[in-house]
This record gives structure tokens, C-alpha cells and sequence, in this order.
């Protein structure tokens, strides 16, 4: 076991966890999104894979289970929901049947518009500037590459 500097019984202590500071962040950054969310039709999965569409229009579900950092088997019901409510259709590739490509429908790319202003509450209520939540966005990044190789 690595050493460290903290003395173990410190080290155990739950507010000098990385992983419960990232987990209460994640639990509250979705309890702000949702009354915003909610107003657009969206849950938090659903609005990250719209967030996708909205930035490469004709994904793959395999590219966008990549991106979102998601399997198949929750990817699939997410889209079926979104076809659903008629923002977007999943159709087979012609020149490769095996590809199942994700388009936005007319409704799904009007829906960025009424989204737009999601990112400017959410940096208000975070009370950082955005040069601050740049660098945390990268940081927390970084430390999940790292964790994934």
C-alpha cells in the first residue's frame, strides 16, 4: 500500500475522501439540474446525450456511449425515451447495417434553444467564475482519464 502523508486513522476520516467529495458534488450538481431540466422535458442522462447531439448531429450509439461514458444496455432505453418524445430517430447505417446512427429531429434541435441558458444558472449557483469552473471541469477530467487507463 502507497504511503502518505495523512496518518491512517486521518485517513479515514470521510471528509479527507476524494471519492465522497466527488460523489456529494455529483448528488448536489443533479438536485440543481433537475427543477432546470425539468422544465426542458429532460432528465440528467437525457440532457447530457442531447448535449452530445447538439455539439455532432449523426452519431453512432456506439460513438455516443463512448462520449457519455455509457453501455449499451443504458444508452438504448435513454434513446428510446428521447425517440419517443420525438427528439430524435435511430436508424441503421446504409453503408454498414451493423451501425444504428442517432439524428436530431426538427423538435430535438429547436429543444438547444430553450437549453441555452442551463449552463449560466448553473455557473451562478456553483458562484464560480468561469475561468474557476474551466479548471475544475479539467481537473476532474484529468483524474478520471487517470482512473480509467
Amino acid at each position: 500500500m502507497p504511503t502518505t502523508s495523512i496518518k491512517s486513522d486521518q485517513a479515514l476520516r470521510l471528509d479527507h475522501q476524494l471519492c465522497f467529495a466527488l460523489y456529494s458534488a455529483s448528488l448536489a450538481m443533479t438536485k440543481l439540474y433537475k427543477p432546470l431540466l425539468d422544465e426542458i422535458g429532460l432528465t440528467y442522462p437525457q440532457y447530457l446525450a442531447m448535449l452530445a447531439l447538439w455539439e455532432e448531429d449523426g452519431l453512432a450509439v456506439s460513438d455516443l456511449g463512448q462520449r457519455l461514458h455509457l453501455d449499451s444496455g443504458t444508452l438504448t432505453p435513454l434513446l428510446k425515451r428521447l425517440e419517443t418524445a420525438e427528439l430524435l430517430t435511430r436508424l441503421r447505417d446504409v453503408q454498414d447495417e451493423r451501425r444504428v446512427l442517432i439524428r436530431l429531429t426538427a423538435a430535438g434541435r429547436k429543444l438547444k434553444a430553450r437549453a441555452a441558458g442551463i449552463p449560466a444558472c448553473v455557473l451562478e449557483a456553483s458562484q464560480c467564475k468561469v475561468s474557476e469552473a474551466l479548471a475544475l471541469t479539467q481537473q476532474v477530467q484529468a483524474l478520471r482519464d487517470r482512473l480509467m487507463a
